[in-house]
């Protein structure tokens, strides 16, 4: 990434900055070096504010672990810095993001003319005559509405259907066990967060994709259709995806890639799905991930949406920001934000309590205010 030259980092790094307050100004201490190097040549934004506002993002110690942040303006990196022990090489887990990964996968094939969106996904247990989850469609698996009794998370924990798909009970086949749980409501009556059901997701693409059983096949079929259609044309070269024994990708909750590249995946949804003028899946199918369901005014199809305190999961924190952002999210803070209306996309990996998400969101929205909407 371009920096700025050595002379304007020695001044800006000896220049205070003032920030109102109720009619006073607070004298904040000089920026270091290191805040200063982390922000390019052209960010976008005032460079001084933008470098202290990513310095807060890794310095305080309310905010949890910040282990990389990558911000993109108009498809260019704005800033990007990483705590010590990691670099622009680190493949970083991606937690839930990786459902955002998978309903990419999921459109594809919507759009090759495998899937249909109102039909019933081809698993063959439902597919027996009477039984009632053969009302399941794939539209209602997207957006987390399946009716499925799929309990995310459970007090203890290992009583949770996460916690068992991913570590018990269901470790070895996690499709067949989600698969094999009975409806607990009427399927689209009710929104249920799950990431059981994008293991299904994934299940129903291989399912499409070969017609073998054995794990490596099935393991192959999807890698090379990611690799093929996703990975190598957008320059996502890092990502590793996992699958279990049964050779299913844990399409939930398991894909490793660079901060970079979980950057470059943003920046993928932020232009409706193409890439350097390249449509490689209709632009209608991001708008559709991007749409509240109708269960669920802060969810789309396995996005967050920056409205009723979706992105940031918490009534506690008001949202702030276009209404037309939406993100990938995953567990202990695992941000991938995209703001069309900003030409913007940021990247925030690292570890923290649900406390500290509390206080880290009003933090990137520092960073996303900085950059108007046109």
């Amino acid at each position: 990434m371009t920096r700025i030259t050595a002379s304007l980092i020695a001044s800006l790094v000896a220049l205070p900055t003032l920030v109102g307050c109720s009619g006073s100004a607070e004298t904040l201490p000089p920026l270091t070096r290191e805040a200063i190097a982390a922000v390019s040549s052209n960010p976008g934004a005032p460079t001084k504010q933008l470098a202290r506002q990513v310095d807060d993002v890794f310095t305080k110690d309310s905010l949890g672990e910040t282990r990389a942040l990558v911000v993109m303006h108009g498809s260019e990196i704005a800033a990007e810095r990483y705590a010590a022990g990691y670099d622009a090489d680190t493949r970083f887990i991606s937690w839930s993001m990786a459902k955002t990964v998978t309903a990419v996968m999921i459109g594809m094939l919507v759009a090759d003319g495998q899937l249909r969106l109102d039909e019933s996904p081809p698993i063959p247990r439902w597919q027996r005559p009477g039984d009632p989850r053969g009302e399941i469609t794939l539209r209602q698996l997207l957006q987390m509405r399946s009716g499925l009794r799929h309990t995310e998370a459970g007090n203890p924990p290992y009583e949770s259907s996460e916690v068992r798909m991913l570590f018990l009970d269901g470790r070895d086949d996690m499709a067949d066990w989600a698969t094999a749980q009975p409806l607990e409501d009427e399927p689209g009556r009710t929104f249920e967060y799950s990431s059981n059901t994008t293991v299904i997701l994934a299940d129903i693409a291989a399912r499409v994709l070969t017609s073998a059983t054995d794990a490596d096949s099935r393991r192959e079929a999807v890698d090379n259709y990611l690799k093929t259609r996703l990975f190598g044309p957008v320059g996502m070269a890092s990502m590793v995806p996992e699958y279990d024994a049964s050779g299913t990708l844990i399409g939930g909750s398991l894909m490793h890639g660079t901060a970079r590249d979980w950057a470059k995946f943003g920046e993928f949804l932020r232009n409706g799905g193409s890439v350097r003028g390249a449509q490689l899946i209709p632009r209608k199918w991001i708008d559709f991930m991007n749409t509240p369901s109708p269960r669920s005014g802060f969810y789309g199809a396995q996005t967050w949406l920056n409205r009723d305190s979706g992105i940031d999961r918490d009534e506690a924190v008001p949202d702030r920001g276009p209404k037309s952002m939406f993100a990938a999210v995953g567990h202990m803070g695992q941000y991938v934000l995209v703001s069309p209306a900003q030409k913007l996309t940021i990247v925030r990996l690292g570890h923290s309590d649900a406390g500290q998400r509390s206080a880290l969101i009003p933090e990137l929205s520092d960073i996303v205010e900085l950059y108007p909407a046109r």
